[in-house]
């Protein structure tokens, strides 16, 4: 019998301003498909609805007010890319409302960011992308993208570390 070990893959990068994590917000936005999972983690105030806004707005051919789903649990938008569901889980306190929320259907077809998903771990599937934001100063956060040893997540998140890359060295040459 073979055993098959899941090993993480991550990339972390630090912001310095709320213009890189919008930057880094639309270039992850340029990456993700139909049916990703973007598992939202932070604390209170490190940036998660910020990120997930900017992602969006990136997407809508006309942007739109996105507002936190703290108190809606879920807001859906068409974008370009499809159908983008935006959860925020932090005041779920139970997996049945998971159910009904119609989370997994969601998963099946549709583009999900979750907020706060620890409650949803045990029906996320292993596909998903994990964001963590931490908070290093008032304005300064690092953002550790993690997922399973995937070929498809690592060739996607190659390209978003290059293009990110390619644009900050393009800002520090103007500022020369």
């Amino acid at each position: 019998m073979k055993e098959f070990i899941l090993l993480k893959q991550t990339l972390e990068i630090k912001i310095t301003n709320e213009e890189e994590m919008a930057e880094i917000a639309i270039l992850t936005g340029q990456i993700i498909k139909n049916k990703d999972i973007l598992l939202l983690n932070g604390d209170i105030g490190a940036g998660k609805s910020y990120f997930s806004r900017k992602l969006i707005q990136s997407q809508q051919t006309v942007p739109e007010e996105v507002p936190s789903p703290t108190f809606t649990l879920v807001q859906t938008y068409e974008t370009k890319l499809g159908e983008i569901w935006h959860v925020d889980l932090y005041r779920l306190t139970n997996a049945q409302g998971l159910i009904e929320l119609g989370l997994s259907e969601a998963f099946e077809d549709k583009i999900c960011l979750i907020e706060w998903p620890d409650l949803a771990l045990a029906i996320v599937p292993e596909t998903s992308l994990s964001l963590e934001i931490l908070i290093t100063a008032e304005q300064e956060r690092r953002v550790k993208f993690s997922w399973s040893s995937s070929e498809a997540w690592a060739q996607r998140i190659e390209k978003l570390s290059e293009s990110y890359n390619a644009k900050q060295k393009l800002y520090a040459a103007r500022k020369d």
